[in-house]
């Protein structure tokens, strides 16, 4: 089901999301959904909160549907360590029409959630929010560096 976007100023996007505690079936659509609105909008990735969901979810596809085994799924994502800067040019779909210049680190380290519960690592190298090279410990996934 595709979901409405929230658009900036609403108040869930302003505030941290809640830590996902319930792996289940709830959670599982939560993400099918949250994927299929991206590919809907055109976008790479999206944010709970960005449909209204106070939750810490995130999805990145930046094959846009064509390579299924390249979704990543983020659930409860910390950065556990981060370098260096990058400068990108990035749009988000909660702002519309809205593209800028961003710093973001060149290299971090995820620690997040899939949607069974299990813990995975991430290394993002040239990251920005559009765009990274990530790599698991249990799959890996490439993207280019454009926004």
């Amino acid at each position: 089901m595709i979901l409405k976007i929230v658009k900036y100023p609403e108040p869930v996007l302003s505030q941290p999301g809640e830590p996902v505690t319930e792996f289940n079936d709830e959670l599982r659509k939560l993400v099918a959904d949250m994927f299929e609105t991206t590919y809907a909008s055109q976008g790479i990735g999206l944010a709970a909160p960005q449909v209204g969901v106070s939750k810490r979810v995130t999805v990145i596809d930046l094959s846009m549907g064509k390579e299924p085994d390249k979704k990543i799924v983020l659930i409860n994502p910390e950065i556990i360590f981060q370098e260096g800067k990058v400068y990108e040019e990035e749009g988000c779909l909660s702002f519309p029409d809205i593209r800028e210049k961003v710093v973001r680190a060149a290299k971090v380290r995820i620690r997040a959630q899939d949607v069974h519960g299990k813990w995975l690592r991430w290394m993002a190298k040239s990251c920005s929010r559009a765009a990274c090279s990530m790599r698991s410990t249990t799959s890996t996934a490439c993207c280019s560096s454009s926004a």
